[in-house]
């Protein structure tokens, strides 16, 4: 286990089970949050052991998964209950969650779909969204007690998910983007998310680079690209008026730490699902 703690992202491996925090965020009274790990859980084989994911490229007992997540929030003193799951597409859609949707993809059927990004001004509410590589978006409005959690990953993040989740913050619950407090979770390092001509075109359309030797993309000895998640969006979240300085890159790498963190690219699909958690007390 070569994980180390910083000033961007920690973990308390004395917990039964363990899961990564980010001391912005601890600093704000009003917010529980936490990232989850594989460890802890019951699942078995490459999704050991704790799986968070009832889709992906294969399926888990939900019996396993159900204990998992009942043991993860006994661990981060989160009422299951409480949880409200995405539906995760690759798109840049956005719901509005109420006490109303408590349950919704745990215990109850969710009657929404095609769902990649959670914003919430009620206490009580846990948002959930799942990872293996693509890229957590944490927001927090500390002035108006909103909070929104968003999966990016490239599609996502060329399509700019973490603007059109300000905007919605912004539209829902008057929230000032100077005031909102973003953290980039763990996901897919530069060095470990290559891409392919296809995709290094979509990013330039995106972000109209003028080269491809830049901050997000740069061409690498086999004649493909490296790809900047991390650098990417933080260019979106500034676009959507959010403060360099509120702007925090956990530069946890789920391919460099497959030992404690699922990735889908390092295991070529065979894997479990993380999740982020961001709930108002």
């Amino acid at each position: 286990m070569n994980f180390k703690n910083t000033s961007n992202a920690t973990i308390d491996f004395s917990k039964q089970v363990p899961y990564i925090t980010f001391p912005v965020l601890s600093e704000i009274p009003f917010i529980n949050h936490g990232f989850s790990t594989r460890l802890g859980g019951v699942s078995t084989g490459h999704m050991t052991s704790m799986n968070l994911g009832y889709g992906g490229p294969t399926l888990d007992d939900p019996a396993n998964i159900l204990e998992n997540f009942k043991l993860i929030t006994d661990s981060m003193g989160i009422d299951p209950n409480t949880i409200v799951r995405s539906w995760q597409v690759h798109k840049t859609n956005i719901r509005i969650v109420t006490k109303e949707d408590c349950g919704k993809g745990l215990y109850r059927e969710r009657d929404y779909n095609e769902i990649d990004g959670l914003i919430t001004n009620s206490p009580g509410v846990t948002l959930v969204t799942n990872y293996a590589d693509c890229v957590p978006l944490y927001l927090v409005d500390p002035v108006n007690k909103a909070i929104g959690l968003s999966h990016s990953g490239w599609r996502g993040t060329v399509e700019k998910m973490g603007k059109v989740t300000v905007e919605h913050m912004t539209e829902a619950f008057g929230s000032n983007p100077e005031d909102i407090i973003c953290v980039i979770g763990p996901s897919i390092c530069e060095q470990c998310f290559e891409i392919g001509e296809e995709v290094a075109v979509e990013f330039n359309k995106a972000f109209n680079l003028m080269d491809v030797s830049n901050h997000i993309i740069s061409p690498n000895s086999k004649g493909r690209y490296q790809c900047d998640l991390w650098a990417a969006n933080k260019e979106v979240l500034k676009e959507a008026g959010i403060k360099e300085d509120n702007i925090h890159i956990s530069e946890v790498c789920t391919s460099c730490h497959d030992d404690l963190l699922f990735s889908h690219r390092k295991t070529n699909g065979k894997r479990g699902s993380l999740a982020a958690f961001l709930a108002i007390k």
